[in-house]
């Protein structure tokens, strides 16, 4: 109960600044305390004494502070100190600017994971100020972003507060980065994995919160296409959540996710998706849809629960497959002397042309929002004929995946690949393609 005091006592003083930047109603005292302290940090981040929090500025420093304080009253291990990880930024004009990264720790339990880590970040920084000219008159427009990215950051510091509060339930430690220096050229991310973090190996996965305030629009992850980071999506599909996950295998925008890409640590970013204000002076608090949030931010602590405590994903399925292939025997289509033949042909376009495309269901829902694209499957022809493991490589929608799976598992016996004389399982990857056609005028 002290604990819970100190927190309400930082966050009632703390706040004060911003509360008066946001528009009041009855309505709020309906809210949650979880809704409640979306709200204060939001108005505070994005309130106008910030400036738009430009990498390097005040308003992104006060930021940094800001998180700092909230995360430690929230019993959460701060490793970057009061100000924030500081790093230099190299400007055209030949000076430099220092900006930082927040990060706080949560330990896990197990012995045999403790040392390895989920990281979970959201960008601090926005856009900041420009200098406009109106009937003659000298005038400065701030970019507040509170929908990208303050929302982020406050979900980031509420899931902060979720996973310390059951932080017994960890198997994984949990690493919580607010990232600086990020809209414009993610330096914050890279200066942590390349120079901050030593241990940047043991990151097992990341999850990135970006523009999480337009619920409305829908709720989002992004993975790369990543089929380990999907799967975890698709078993909660399963179960009972408070808002639905689309997952997209398109890009919403350039986001921190991407420096953990390069590095191959499997990641996913969850997003309302792209806005009408979006990077515009519109995006102030005022459009931010706090009744959505709280329900995202269950399902992100709930995904982020099965990602700590689950196996480690894969970063590259096309190599864990030739791994796989070695181990178990399995040769590459084209390497066998005899291929397999699929009703009496070794060519893999009778395979598409007489049975995929035959059998194939557009979805319904695919078609009415326009998806289409190349479905890369991967698959084995067993020594018995029999499609076994078959798996996405490179999805395009988690509808069209799935029906491209259904045809190719239903696949009937072809005859098995032959190496020496000997049958063997042999694997092959096959593009199944869903193609609109255009209506005619």
């Amino acid at each position: 109960m002290k604990k819970l005091a100190a927190v309400t006592a930082f966050l009632s003083l703390a706040l004060s600044a911003g509360a008066q930047y946001k528009t009041s109603a009855y309505a709020d005292l309906q809210d949650s305390e979880t809704v409640r302290a979306l709200k204060e940090h939001v108005s505070y981040i994005s309130s106008p004494t910030m400036k738009g929090r430009f990498a390097g500025s005040e308003g992104e420093k006060e930021t940094a502070i800001y998180m700092t304080e909230v995360l430690d009253a929230y019993g959460v291990d701060i490793i970057s100190g009061k100000e924030g990880d500081l790093f230099g930024l190299k400007q055209e004009a030949g000076d430099t600017l220092t900006s930082r990264n927040v990060i706080g720790f949560i330990p896990g339990y197990d012995k045999s994971l403790k040392d390895h880590y989920i990281l979970i970040g959201a960008r601090m920084d926005n856009l900041g100020t420009m200098k406009l000219t109106v009937n003659g008159e000298s005038q400065e427009v701030v970019y507040a972003g509170a929908n990208g990215n303050a929302t982020g950051a406050a979900m980031l510091m509420e899931l902060a507060r979720m996973l310390s509060t059951n932080s017994l339930l960890l198997r994984r430690s949990v690493l919580i980065v607010g990232f600086g220096s990020s809209s414009q050229t993610f330096a914050g991310a890279w200066y942590f994995l390349n120079r901050s973090f030593s241990d940047a190996a043991k990151i097992d996965a990341m999850i990135n919160l970006d523009a999480l305030g337009a619920g409305s629009r829908g709720f989002y992850g992004y993975s790369c296409s990543n089929p380990d980071m999907n799967a975890i999506a698709e078993s909660l599909a399963s179960t009972l959540q408070p808002v639905d996950l689309q997952l997209t295998a398109q890009q919403p925008f350039p986001s921190d996710q991407m420096a953990f890409y390069d590095r191959e640590i499997p990641s996913i970013t969850f997003t309302t998706g792209r806005y009408p204000e979006f990077q515009t002076s519109k995006d102030t608090y005022d459009i931010v849809q706090f009744e959505y949030m709280e329900r995202e931010l269950e399902y992100i602590y709930n995904y982020t629960m099965s990602l700590v405590n689950g196996p480690k994903p894969m970063f590259n399925a096309e190599k864990e497959l030739r791994r796989r292939s070695e181990e178990n025997n399995i040769v590459p289509y084209y390497d066998c002397d005899h291929k397999p033949a699929f009703l009496g042909s070794t060519d893999p376009r009778v395979f598409l042309q007489k049975w995929v495309y035959q059998y194939l269901k557009y979805p319904k829902q695919a078609v009415a929002e326009g998806i289409q694209g190349k479905v890369l499957v991967d698959f084995v022809i067993d020594e018995h004929g029999k499609v076994t493991d078959a798996k996405v490589l490179k999805g395009v929608d988690p509808m069209l995946d799935e029906e491209a799976l259904r045809v190719i598992n239903a696949s009937p016996d072809w005859r098995p690949g032959y190496v020496r004389g000997q049958k063997v399982k042999s694997e092959i990857s096959l593009y199944v393609e869903f193609r609109l056609e255009k209506k005619k005028k």
